[in-house]
């Protein structure tokens, strides 16, 4: 994993999950396959793998750079401007 300059620039503590799962998909009546918080916002979307990506959408709506994943027992953040593990 390496720093980008998006890392240093979030809200520190960060932002709380808005929700337990990805809004959209509930909505859609649709399944996630894992979800994701934007540590800018605490917006909840799902991940790439699941039918609707909502965690890029949500990122290419609103330019916010980092998320990191909320499945238990992984601990890991990704820059979507860098496409890097950060």
């Amino acid at each position: 994993m390496s720093e980008c300059p998006h890392v240093a620039e979030l809200p520190r503590p960060e932002p709380a999950p808005r929700t337990g799962t990805c809004p959209q998909c509930l909505a859609a009546g649709t399944h996630h396959v894992q979800l994701r918080l934007c540590l800018v916002c605490g917006y909840v979307g799902c991940c790439d793998s699941s039918p609707m990506r909502h965690a890029t959408a949500h990122h290419l709506r609103t330019g916010h750079p980092v998320m990191r994943t909320l499945e238990p027992g992984e601990d890991w953040r990704w820059c979507f401007v860098d496409n890097a593990l950060v």
